[in-house]
């Protein structure tokens, strides 16, 4: 029975014992020990059946032992780690195979490499391979010891082995972390190197650095011509295993991560470097590959500039593109504009919004001329869902600069189409910018260039909000953006299609689609790494909730979802947004003036204030922002206008709620709906 360490021969072959043994066979056990007296586990076995080895000569000694073992019949021996075991040993094994008994006598042998033996072959022995176990089977181990971890991550760092998943599974319940080797595991395998020559353990560190996948022609480059020899032990040792010609793998991340962690950060980053330069020779277009060993060596170069951007723009991985972009002014050693301004999108995508504010400020202060402030401004094409500015200031002085650097690009231009929609962006829900998003499309269109385009349609989606009832024009938006995106591998303007699908569809109670639209927004989330994502889907599983009437449930969707915004830096769904989710859902008695409303409070006051002073304040309300909460206020007014029974309120109400009367009142924004329009209409 062979496999590597902590696999379960020992175990198989003690539940195997156990069954014998209730069927009345002798058991017996015997461990072949590292420098162990000649013949020891045979002289166990015979002194566990009761017997002394009285016998001078090696064929006497032979046969008393196999005398001994027979004539306790039925009886089951257990060689445990025969490959540890000596010469004779293995002789004594080999007179059973040749020997006629003359009862039942079973001989297990628990190895975790084969052994060579030219009689053991010819016996031709029943032989089991232990492989790691499953998935399922892994996820078994791990639920007693609790602490409920990440059985994915212990099943692919553990390569199913039943000794590294407990430690894993223990490591993690005490608080560690499961990218860490448990104690136990690392004292094992470091115990097992020892077996190897002082050389191999060089070469096999060296290969560590590679990764846990080794490609041996890059080994050869970092350690040398001559490592076939060294290869062949580790393979031998069971730390390695040859995947193709030429390619090797280390039996689990374990082994790797311990032999790894055994070099010095000083002699790793040196390694890394020397990968590095020999990558540039060998793979220069392998980018990532290039980045990773550029990151760990920590190298300060134009070609580790090079391929750390190379590997950033390549990525689909917002958060590795922020990693990388990072590395990458790092190893420049100064605020290069290309550099600052790919930070800033990364982290925008990645989530980051407040920082990536910061990164595109630092980007506009560095820019020189009207090219490089276009390039800066016109860079920043992170798709937009909502309507409200998390930061006006900063988008002031966005929109400012790009009215500026507007004329010196008068002609119909990529640069001019990007400036356009960056200003009709910026000064979202305000309904000011229409003009400029409809040149940008225009533009782009003329030019057919679908990454522009499918920014400018993100800006125009922003200034659909003039009246109410638009839902079916910003359908439109959505579905051109995912054909568009979808087509030409644009992932986050992909995404940005259907969550605007999501929120047209929830407007007109079409509820189906939509959720046809979350899934596939959910998933492209999942892919790519996403996370902001899922705020406005688990807002919108809330919104179903709500609209099916299960008030409690999606009080308490909503509270989670709020949950999830804060820390974002989407300052413009922070405030005052959970407090209308909450007012949906249970009226108007549960309102308290003295939370934080945001800038929603002068709509809410006319719902609790005193019958003249709600009359004052719902007569001195504004028109309101254009944007996805338009309908929303809208409501607020005529549950005001009901309340206070004032025909001007009424008018005003149904006039703003009147085009959109086939749909869910609020639905449009994802979030949350005061149910139909046409109840309100009707009670105006």
């Amino acid at each position: 029975m062979s496999g590597e360490a902590g696999v379960g021969k020992t175990a198989l072959a003690d539940a195997f014992s156990e069954v014998l043994a209730s069927r009345g066979w002798t058991t017996v056990w015997a461990r072949c020990p590292e420098d162990a007296p000649v013949a020891w586990p045979w002289q166990q076995v015979v002194e566990a059946l009761g017997e002394k080895l009285v016998a001078s000569d090696r064929f006497h000694l032979r046969r008393a032992i196999v005398s001994t073992v027979e004539s306790a019949a039925p009886v089951l021996i257990v060689l445990d780690d025969l490959h540890q075991a000596d010469e004779e040993t293995m002789a004594v094994l080999a007179a059973f195979t040749t020997t006629r008994l003359s009862g039942r006598v079973l001989i297990v042998a628990t190895t975790r490499t084969s052994v060579p033996s030219e009689a053991l072959a010819r016996a031709e022995p029943v032989r089991v391979e232990l492989g790691g176990l499953g998935e399922e089977a892994v996820a078994a181990l791990v639920r007693p010891i609790g602490g409920s971890p990440d059985v994915r991550v212990i099943y692919e760092r553990s390569g199913g082995n039943p000794f590294y998943v407990k430690e894993l599974a223990r490591l993690f319940a005490a608080g560690g972390d499961l990218r860490s080797v448990p104690p136990g595991v690392r004292d094992v395998i470091r115990h097992r190197l020892t077996a190897l020559p002082a050389e191999a353990r060089t070469v096999l560190q060296r290969a560590s650095v590679l990764g846990r996948d080794v490609e041996v022609d890059l080994l050869a480059a970092l350690a040398g011509d001559d490592v076939l020899d060294a290869v062949d032990l580790a393979l031998g040792a069971g730390f390695l295993v040859e995947v193709a010609p030429g390619h090797a793998r280390f039996t689990h991340a374990l082994v790797r991560d311990t032999v790894y962690e055994d070099v010095s950060l000083t002699r790793r980053a040196r390694w890394h470097a020397t990968v590095a330069s020999a990558l540039e020779s060998l793979r220069p277009d392998d980018v990532q590959l290039l980045a990773h060993h550029y990151v760990l060596a920590g190298t300060r170069s134009a070609a580790a500039v090079r391929a750390l951007a190379a590997a950033a723009e390549a990525t689909r991985s917002p958060r590795d593109a922020v990693r990388l972009w990072r590395a990458a002014i790092a190893a420049s050693g100064s605020t290069r504009l290309d550099l600052v301004t790919g930070l800033a999108t990364a982290l925008a995508v990645s989530g980051d919004l407040a920082e990536a504010r910061a990164q595109r400020s630092v980007a506009l202060r560095t820019a020189g001329d009207a090219q490089e402030m276009a390039t800066v401004i016109g860079s920043f094409d992170v798709p937009g869902i909502w309507t409200t500015n998390d930061d006006p200031t900063h988008s002031a002085g966005l929109v400012s600069a790009a009215e500026r650097t507007l004329a010196a690009f008068p002609g119909p231009t990529s640069t001019r189409a990007r400036l356009l929609a960056t200003i009709a962006m910026e000064e979202r829900g305000t309904c000011n910018r229409l003009a400029e998003a409809t040149e940008a499309e225009a533009i782009a269109r003329d030019l057919g260039d679908p990454a522009l385009l499918a920014f400018a349609l993100n800006g125009r989606f922003m200034h659909t909000f003039h009246r109410t009832g638009l839902a079916p024009e910003r359908a439109a938006i959505g579905r051109e953006l995912v054909a568009l995106a979808s087509e030409h591998h644009l992932v986050t303007h992909e995404v940005l299609g259907h969550l605007i699908l999501v929120q047209a569809h929830a407007a007109l109670a079409e509820f189906e689609t939509a959720d046809q639209h979350v899934a596939a927004a959910d998933d492209l989330a999942q892919r790519h790494d996403l996370p902001l994502v899922g705020v406005f889907t688990d807002w919108y599983a809330a919104l179903k909730l709500a609209a099916a009437g299960r008030v409690a449930e999606a009080d308490r969707a909503y509270r989670a979802a709020a949950a999830r915004v804060r820390g974002t830096g989407m300052w413009g769904m922070e405030r005052g947004l959970l407090l209308l989710a909450l007012l949906s859902l249970h009226g108007p008695s549960t309102v308290d003036l003295s939370d934080d409303w945001g800038p929603h409070l002068d709509w809410v006051r006319p719902l609790v204030l005193p019958h003249d002073e709600a009359l004052a304040a719902a007569r001195a309300l504004p028109p309101g922002p254009a944007d996805l909460l338009a309908e929303v206020r809208a409501c607020l007014l005529a549950m005001a206008a009901t309340r206070l029974r004032d025909q001007e309120l009424r008018e005003r109400a149904r006039s703003l709620l009147l085009p959109a009367r086939a749909e869910l009142a609020g639905a449009g924004t994802g979030l949350f709906t005061f149910g139909p329009v046409s109840r309100y209409l009707d009670e105006l």
